[in-house]
């Protein structure tokens, strides 16, 4: 069963050098309380595993969404994304400052990737990117030919901490998230060693009907409270 902590605790957990998925696209369905206390916190070096960097400005009038203020306070060694053109941070840091790594992967492939990681797999063979200068990216394997079409063999993606967020969360840990904010939140949860999960409600347990749990409170060892956003 999930342990409850506070932010503050669940922040300690994480060491200097730590790579951590965090769930959302764009900052929706980012853990916004956890990022905001890990940007305060000084922890530095980390790679971060998102769909995206974020972007400056956010919904109700912030200065930097989600996990654009971890960017933007140089907490980032590497980063692995799908895009990063909204948070122009990335841009000079990476290719002006040369302070961060910055490792593209093409959005379906991510996803399968940490798919394929949670699950245990080898990796993933898709058509996307032969041909490309994916076939460059650390995270390629290799081309194979089966039945004379080419494919590319994308590794598992792995983390030491995956970082979710979901709206409702009863006291066993099991997940329900509101529209949109399940995108990469989901797979992230099966492939993190720790899970960290964000809870804008804390409720008991059988208030979230069994077929509304989206991620399953095996796979959360940490528990925060956020509150509504």
């Amino acid at each position: 069963m999930a342990k409850f902590v506070s932010i503050e605790e669940a922040v300690a957990l994480i060491p200097d050098g730590a790579s951590i998925m965090f769930g959302g696209f764009m900052g929706c369905g980012n853990a916004h309380k956890f990022v905001d206390a890990l940007s305060k916190s000084g922890k530095k070096d980390l790679t971060m595993i998102c769909n995206d960097a974020s972007m400056p400005g956010g919904p109700m009038g912030e200065d930097y969404y989600g996990v654009a203020k971890l960017v933007h306070n140089k907490q980032i060694k590497k980063l692995v994304a799908t895009h990063v053109g909204l948070n122009p941070e990335v841009a000079t840091q990476s290719m002006t400052d040369k302070t961060l790594e910055v490792v593209l992967i093409p959005q379906g492939s991510m996803a399968e990737m940490i798919r394929a990681g949670g699950a245990g797999l080898g990796g993933v063979l898709t058509p996307t990117g032969v041909g490309t200068i994916v076939e460059e990216n650390p995270y390629c394997l290799g081309k194979q030919t089966i039945n004379g079409k080419d494919y590319l063999l994308m590794a598992p993606i792995l983390a030491d901490f995956a970082v979710i967020a979901g709206y409702k969360i009863d006291k066993a840990g099991n997940v329900w998230y509101k529209g949109d904010t399940s995108n990469f939140n989901i797979v992230m949860a099966t492939a993190g060693a720790t899970v960290i999960a964000e809870a804008e409600q804390v409720v008991e347990i059988g208030d979230i009907t069994p077929e509304d749990v989206r991620t399953s409170g095996v796979f959360v060892d940490y528990v925060v409270e956020g509150g509504l956003y």
